[in-house]
């Protein structure tokens, strides 16, 4: 658990752009909202691999949208279900369902289609939400963390020592 935060920090605090951090967080969002066995998330793996994004904030990320998702659900299930009653997509669900691709990705499961919509729709938010934090971290929180009182208490203590030795190792 230490190595992992360690691993965040340095992420932060490294020359990675906040876009490639973003985008981590994005893949972890469409991934951890989705339910685990679902087709696409194959392809988002896959992704996540190729664009060698960070995996320790990927990891970490994808386990809190996780959680996330199984509190959303229950709306998962009315957005999917009323997604999929609606009249006037029939034509276009029907025309999905008879291709044997659309068909196998599942998106006629009803929480399977309300958490991919729930994920479209905070993609952007969540995208420029982590640009933005990202940025005002190394801009104004980064040096007055490291002077703080508490980082210099964990750099003495047992356990904020070992953490310390493991960031540092990282860093160089």
């Amino acid at each position: 658990m230490l190595g992992i935060l360690a691993r965040i920090l340095k992420v932060l605090n490294s020359e990675t752009s906040p876009a490639q951090i973003a985008a981590a967080v994005l893949l972890a969002l469409f991934m951890g909202l989705s339910p685990l066995g679902a087709p696409h998330n194959l392809f988002l793996l896959l992704l996540v691999l190729v664009l060698r994004v960070n995996l320790s904030l990927f990891l970490v990320s994808f386990a809190l949208f996780s959680g996330i998702a199984w509190l959303l659900d229950p709306l998962a299930h009315s957005l999917g279900k009323t997604l999929l009653e609606a009249g006037m997509l029939e034509g276009l669900w029907t025309a999905m369902y008879n291709t044997g691709f659309w068909r196998f990705l599942g998106f006629n499961n009803t929480v399977l289609l309300g958490q991919v919509v729930i994920a479209l729709l905070l993609a952007v938010p969540v995208f420029f939400g982590v640009i933005f934090i990202v940025r005002n971290y190394r801009e104004h929180l980064k040096a007055r963390i490291e002077k703080s009182r508490l980082m210099l208490a964990l750099k003495s203590s047992k356990w904020g020592g070992k953490f310390y030795d493991i960031y540092s190792s990282m860093s160089h």
